[in-house]
């Protein structure tokens, strides 16, 4: 089953008011990082709502978001003074010239296999400038989030029109220890709904990801374990890491 949530003009619509810039604390956290980079490469952009802030904000150097969803990436090139790029890193062919890559919203995860996640480590590597930095987040695989992703936990969101979505999230295939797959099932009047989006996502370990990073030539600066700058932990939600090339 494809994943509609990102390619879909409306579904990606939905995507901006169900993560309303109120609750995204990931943003709150990266945006100094990148207001003090004269580069910046936002890798799984998605609507570009992170660049348009740090535009409005005064950020005046490059700015360039990837995202390989028409539908989102659609979305994000209502502001013409950053550059938007249709594809993945992998492919971009960037050498050296950026000084901070951000990847948010749990895209790492989207990144499944050894050979994605070597190739994609590669890559970013490639496109730092010397000294330049790698921002990301996991989530914890410890805290076992998905336990939360059931339909007994359907949420409604209400969207710029009036109109009203309701949005189910249900595991499809249990976490394996490396991987799991999940739905999203999105229901309302609306004449594009339903729709259902699979998605599957991996889980990595702290150190697994450290080994990942050095094995890129990217050495580990700084972790976290939540957007409130705490430290990582076991209960930690979030596995948040900068590196360094």
């Amino acid at each position: 089953m494809r994943d509609h949530l990102f390619a879909d003009p409306y579904l990606a619509a939905v995507y901006d008011a169900w993560h309303p810039r109120s609750v995204r604390e990931d943003y709150d956290f990266y945006l100094s990082r990148i207001l003090t980079a004269d580069a910046v490469l936002d890798v799984g952009c998605g609507t570009g709502a992170l660049l348009h802030e740090a535009r409005l904000a005064g950020h005046s150097g490059r700015l360039c978001g990837i995202d390989p969803a028409p539908g989102v990436l659609n979305r994000a090139r209502t502001r013409t003074d950053i550059e938007w790029v249709l594809g993945d890193l992998q492919s971009a062919g960037w050498t050296a010239q950026f000084d901070l890559i951000v990847m948010t919203g749990h895209a790492f995860q989207a990144l499944v296999s050894d050979e994605d996640l070597r190739s994609f480590m590669a890559a970013v590597r490639h496109a730092l400038v010397p000294g330049g930095s790698f921002a990301f987040e996991t989530r914890n695989p410890s805290v076992r989030a998905w336990e939360n992703w059931t339909p007994e936990n359907a949420i409604v969101v209400e969207l710029p029109d009036g109109s009203s979505v309701q949005i189910t999230t249900e595991v499809v295939i249990p976490f394996d220890g490396e991987t799991l797959s999940f739905t999203h099932r999105f229901c309302g009047k609306h004449r594009s709904l339903p729709r259902v989006s699979q998605s599957t996502l991996r889980f990595l370990e702290a150190d697994e990801l450290s080994n990942l990073l050095e094995n890129a030539g990217l050495r580990i600066e700084q972790r976290f374990g939540g957007f409130d700058g705490s430290p990582l932990g076991p209960s930690s939600p979030e596995i948040i890491t900068f590196a360094t090339r």
